[in-house]
């Protein structure tokens, strides 16, 4: 028979073995609360598959009137060979096999749990009594890489304890303060009794039932403001059968930092993973948090992520297809919910379905973009016009917009992601046209003023110009008879104008000719007008003002229609213009309220 209180050698070097666990394995030291607490888990599962027993873990921590550091369970306990086999053989998942027990039982995969102990603490003493039967039993293991194994003389219960005496570096870590904390973020809500022994006496229970599983939509609430800082906007239920998964969502009632990452808090049979996965969400449920616990998923070997496997790839889909029927359920039952949460996340929603076809399927028609009907959703302007035109930029749907008949639409793509969204439409929408419109184009389109007339819209033309010195007059003729004027400062539209004007003078032909002239003139840098004050012949003021004899009141009207059509446009206003509005608008004034007062009476007092 061997001497199994012969110190024994470990079969790896234990001193590379806590290096790689405290430098790339794990990320603190910290962790090795997590890593004992599962391992009571373990075994409190072992004791109730084997005689319905166990169910409790108390903590001791470092204290004046404590040295050392203690957890016990009630668990199924350890035989000698067991001890042995267990403690001493690193990176053999053998509880499983000595147990007995399928895999999903227990939290621990990989057995170096225990090592991480090292990372606080130079020896480790574990006392254990097995519930087979046999007796107790103390190894105690050392950071110089030897153990030993031996009967433990006094009568303690089933179960086993772990006792750790701190370095003078890592005293505060197995303190009160630090146990307690980490108590409560790992094991809170543990489906077992969790006490920690407070200084001076008395206890203090951290586990309690946990709210993201017990339906109560109110402690939900309650929970998800804890979590999130406010008051969540809805609550998703989460419930994965395939991987043992459960747990809620909660919508966000603001929108989050663009840089930000998904931030899910994830539970394996209730012990806590970790608070930020950022892998268990589909990638485009960033208005969501969640909080979920597992007993299928698959922790990384430091036990602080998840494997990104078939079990999480399946976890994730059915995840987002619960997160999409709350966005269908929202527009069918409670619209006004499903607007507000719009409203918050829509500049994010549609930036994602540019490249997510899966979600611009189902949110796209909630999404609203400005038009010259106002803000419309997209599925109403689907639904009411089959051929939705756009502008680029919010400059160039200012000017457009003047010239839109009222019975089409242009919607301003200008903002954010806008001209992507409704280029999207005729995929979403069949039988619905797309048409991209710019102010050359528009500018194009406009006719001369009538035969008829030309002569006296040229004479206007020369005259208004006159009056505005370096500001170029076209008329032309619009569909929207209520607009007088549009100011024009885009080069290219100037030059499209002028090319109208030629076309109509001397056809076809000699319009095509121009068209080449004008491209070599602008490509050698010619001299072109800086702005032009584009008239409608169609406005019954600009028909009156043709009208009206060169002078002081036809001067100042012109000036007034070009401050008009600069503010019209959503130009600013530079110092020259702010003065010709002034002494305009001043001068007429004057002139009007003079002709309104009567001639005095002849001798009057």
């Amino acid at each position: 028979m061997t001497d199994s209180t012969a110190a024994q050698q470990f079969q790896v070097d234990l001193r590379g073995v806590i290096d790689l666990l405290s430098r790339h394995i794990y990320s603190s030291p910290r962790v090795f609360l997590r890593e004992l607490l599962q391992n009571a888990v373990d075994a409190i599962a072992a004791r109730r598959a084997l005689d319905g027993g166990g169910g409790r873990i108390r903590i001791t921590p470092v204290s004046d009137g404590s040295t050392e550091f203690v957890m016990r369970d009630d668990g199924v306990g350890l035989t000698e060979t067991e001890v042995a086999d267990l403690l001493a053989t690193v990176g053999r998942s053998s509880k499983r096999d000595i147990f007995d027990l399928p895999r999903g039982d227990f939290l621990g995969q990989f057995g170096i749990g225990m090592l991480s102990c090292f990372m606080v603490c130079d020896t480790i003493v574990i006392r254990s009594r097995s519930a087979a039967g046999s007796a107790a039993v103390e190894w105690t293991g050392h950071s110089d890489g030897t153990f030993a194994v031996a009967p433990y003389a006094q009568d303690i219960p089933v179960g086993t304890s772990v006792h750790l005496t701190p370095r003078a570096d890592t005293r505060a870590l197995l303190g009160t303060s630090t146990v307690m904390e980490l108590a409560e973020t790992f094991g809170r809500y543990l489906p077992h009794t969790v006490v920690v022994d407070l200084p001076g006496g008395g206890e203090t229970t951290v586990t309690e039932p946990a709210p993201f599983l017990d339906g109560d939509v109110e402690r939900q609430l309650a929970y998800g403001r804890e979590l999130i800082g406010a008051e969540p906007l809805d609550v998703i239920p989460l419930h994965v059968p395939g991987t043992q998964t459960r747990g809620v969502a909660f919508v966000l009632p603001f929108a989050p930092p663009p840089t930000a990452r998904q931030s899910t808090r994830v539970y394996l049979r209730r012990m806590l993973l970790t608070e930020r996965a950022d892998e268990l969400l589909p990638a485009w449920a960033f208005f969501a948090r969640a909080v979920v616990d597992s007993g299928s998923l698959h922790p990384t070997a430091s036990r602080e992520s998840l494997v990104d496997d078939d079990a999480l790839e399946q976890t994730r889909q059915e995840i987002g297809e619960a997160i999409r029927r709350w966005i269908l359920d929202a527009a069918l039952q409670d619209p006004l919910r499903l607007s507000q949460f719009v409203s918050i996340h829509e500049v994010a929603l549609k930036s994602l379905v540019r490249h997510d076809d899966e979600l611009a399927r189902f949110i796209v028609r909630w999404l609203s973009v400005d038009t010259t009907a106002g803000r419309l959703r997209i599925e109403e302007i689907a639904r009411r016009f089959p051929l939705v035109r756009y502008a680029e930029s919010v400059d160039e749907f200012r000017q457009v917009a003047s010239m839109t008949s009222a019975g089409g639409i242009l919607v301003n793509g200008g903002y954010l992601y806008d001209a992507d969204l409704v280029r999207r439409i005729p995929e979403l929408f069949p039988g619905v046209e797309v048409e991209r419109v710019d102010v050359v184009g528009e500018i194009d389109r406009l006719d001369l003023a009538p035969l008829d007339d030309r002569a006296a819209a040229t004479a206007l033309e020369d005259r208004a110009r006159a009056a505005l010195e370096d500001v170029d007059v076209a008329v032309r003729t619009f569909e929207r008879p209520e607009l007088p004027g549009l100011f024009v400062a885009d080069p290219e539209v100037l030059r499209a104008l002028d090319r109208g004007r030629a076309r109509s003078a001397g056809g076809a032909l000699w319009g095509g000719v121009l068209d080449r002239a004008a491209s070599v003139v602008s490509g050698r840098g010619a001299e072109e007008p800086a702005a032009r004050l584009c008239l409608n012949w169609t406005n019954p003021v600009i028909r009156k003002l043709a009208a009206t004899p060169a002078g002081r009141v036809f001067d100042l009207s012109v000036q007034l229609l070009y401050v008009q059509s600069l503010l019209a446009g959503h130009h600013p206003l530079g110092p020259r213009d702010r003065t010709m509005m002034s002494t305009a608008l001043s001068e007429l004034v004057d002139r009007a309220i003079d002709t309104d007062i009567p001639p005095a009476t002849e001798g009057a007092s």
